[in-house]
C-alpha cells in the first residue's frame, strides 16, 4: 500500500509517456504475421505488450498471458491460423472469467478448431492451427472491438481475405478505425464502411519504420491532474493532434468540461488551465467510443465535486474488474452519491467525509491511476499499487517527478 500526500505548489514538469498499448499490440501482431519486416519505435513498455511479445516468440504448447485481455483476444485469432501447431492459451483467475465465446464462435465458423479446456465460453482454450479458406463472417457489433480487430488482423493472411459484417449498434468505433488505419499505413487496403469491414489477403508488406504514438489513455491522468490544479502546466510526449487513438477525444472533453487547454509542438503536448473557465452545473457525456477514460472522468468530477451523468459504459462490466461497481465503491469513500446501471454512472451530490480513504484497485491498473490525481486535493492511500505495470510501469516514478510524496506503508 502507498500513501500519496497532497501537493500544494503548482505543477510544472515534462514527462515521456510509454507508447500506446493499443497501437503496440496491433503492430506487434501485424509484424509477426509479415515476418518482422517492420521496425517499431516507442513500443509500449506495459506488461500487456511485454506479454504479447513473449507469447509471439513462445514455441511451447502452453501460453499464459496472465491479465492481458488484448493479448488473449489477438493471440486466439493468431494461433487459430498457425497450421500444424497446437497450443493451450490460459491466463489469470480473472481472465478465466472474461467472456470470449463470440470470438471463438466466429473463428470456428470460419473453420478454426478451438475448444474450451474448462468452462464453456471462457479461457483457457485449446487451439489447433488450421488453414482457413472461408472468407466472410457476421458477428454482433455491440461487443469488444478487440474481437473485431483480432479477426481483421488475421484476415490479412487468409488466402481469400475476409469480409466482416457487423450486426447491430457498433461500439468503440475509434478502436476499429485505428486497426483499419494501421493496416492502411503499411499498405494493406482494408476498408471499413457502414457495418462492413473488408480485409484483402496480402502476401507481403514493405519494410519500414513506424513510430508508436504514446498512450492517450495514460495522458488522461495528466488531464485530470491539471483539471484539479491551479496555475499548473505539464508537458508530455510523444503525442500528435491528429491521432489514431479514440481517447484523443480527451482534448475536447477536458477543454469543454474541465477547462484544460491542449497545445501541440514537435510531438510534445502541453496541458494547462484555462484561467476563465467556469464549471457547469452537471456534466453529461456519452463515452460509448471512449470507455477507457470513463474512470478518469468520474474521478475528476469527484475531485471538483461536480455532478455528472456518464453513459455508453456497457463494456466496463467485462474489463479487468466490473469497473462500474469498482468506481461506485471507491468514489463513495470521498462522499460521492453514485448510481450505476448496466451502462451508466451518475454522481448526484456529495456527503461530508473526514477520514483518509484507502482505495482498492481490484487488480485493475486503471482503478489505481484514475484515483491518483485526487492526491492533488486529498491525501489518499492505494492498495496493490503495482497493478499499474499492466499498462504504465513507470507511473509512480513519474508521479514522484511531479513532486508528489509517495510513501510505502
Amino acid at each position: 500500500m502507498i500513501e500519496i500526500s497532497a501537493l500544494q505548489s503548482p505543477l510544472k514538469n515534462q514527462l515521456a509517456i510509454t507508447g500506446s498499448k493499443s497501437e503496440s499490440n496491433r503492430l506487434l501482431l501485424l509484424n509477426k504475421l509479415f515476418n518482422q519486416v517492420l521496425t517499431l519505435e516507442n513500443v509500449s513498455n506495459s506488461e500487456d505488450s511485454q506479454l504479447m511479445q513473449k507469447a509471439l516468440a513462445n514455441e511451447t504448447d502452453l501460453i499464459d498471458i496472465h491479465h492481458a485481455g488484448t493479448a488473449m483476444r489477438f493471440l486466439t485469432a493468431y494461433f487459430s491460423i498457425q497450421e500444424g501447431r497446437t497450443i493451450t492459451i490460459t491466463g489469470s483467475a480473472r481472465m478465466k472469467q472474461r467472456p470470449i465465446k463470440v470470438l471463438v464462435d466466429a473463428l470456428n465458423q470460419l473453420g478454426a478448431e478451438i475448444t474450451y479446456v474448462e468452462n464453456e465460453g471462457f479461457p483457457p482454450l485449446k487451439i489447433v492451427g488450421k488453414k482457413i479458406t472461408t472468407n466472410s463472417i457476421t458477428i454482433p457489433s455491440n461487443i469488444s472491438s478487440q474481437y473485431i480487430t483480432a479477426l481483421s488482423l488475421i484476415g490479412t493472411k487468409l488466402e481469400n481475405g475476409l469480409t466482416i459484417t457487423l450486426d447491430g449498434k457498433i461500439i468503440s468505433v475509434p478502436y476499429i478505425q485505428m486497426t483499419i488505419e494501421l493496416l492502411n499505413r503499411v499498405g494493406i487496403k482494408a476498408i471499413f464502411e457502414k457495418n462492413t469491414i473488408t480485409i484483402p489477403f496480402t502476401e507481403n508488406i514493405q519494410s519500414e519504420k513506424l513510430q508508436v504514438e504514446s498512450d492517450w489513455s495514460s495522458a488522461s491522468y495528466y488531464y485530470s491532474l491539471i483539471a484539479l490544479s491551479k496555475e499548473s502546466e505539464i508537458t508530455i510526449s510523444t503525442y500528435f493532434e491528429n491521432s489514431l487513438q479514440g481517447d484523443s477525444a480527451l482534448q475536447n472533453i477536458y477543454a469543454e468540461h474541465f477547462g484544460v487547454i491542449s497545445t501541440f509542438k514537435d510531438g510534445n503536448l502541453t496541458l494547462k488551465n484555462n484561467p476563465v473557465f467556469s464549471l457547469e452545473n452537471r456534466i453529461e457525456l456519452d463515452l460509448i467510443n471512449t470507455p477507457d477514460i470513463a474512470q478518469t472522468i468520474a474521478a475528476t468530477c469527484v475531485g471538483l465535486k461536480a455532478k455528472c451523468l456518464l453513459t455508453g459504459l456497457e463494456t466496463l462490466k467485462i474489463k479487468e474488474t466490473d469497473r462500474l461497481v469498482a468506481l461506485k465503491n471507491e468514489l463513495e469513500k470521498f462522499g460521492a452519491i453514485i448510481t450505476i446501471t448496466d451502462d451508466s454512472l451518475s454522481i448526484d451530490g456529495y456527503n461530508a467525509y473526514t477520514i483518509t480513504p484507502t482505495l482498492e484497485t481490484y487488480n485493475d491498473h486503471r482503478m489505481a491511476m484514475c484515483m491518483a490525481p485526487l492526491a492533488q486535493i486529498y491525501s489518499i492511500r492505494i492498495n496493490n499499487e503495482i497493478v499499474v505495470e499492466k499498462s504504465y510501469p513507470t507511473f509512480w516514478e513519474d508521479w514522484t517527478k511531479l513532486g508528489f510524496e509517495i510513501k510505502t506503508i
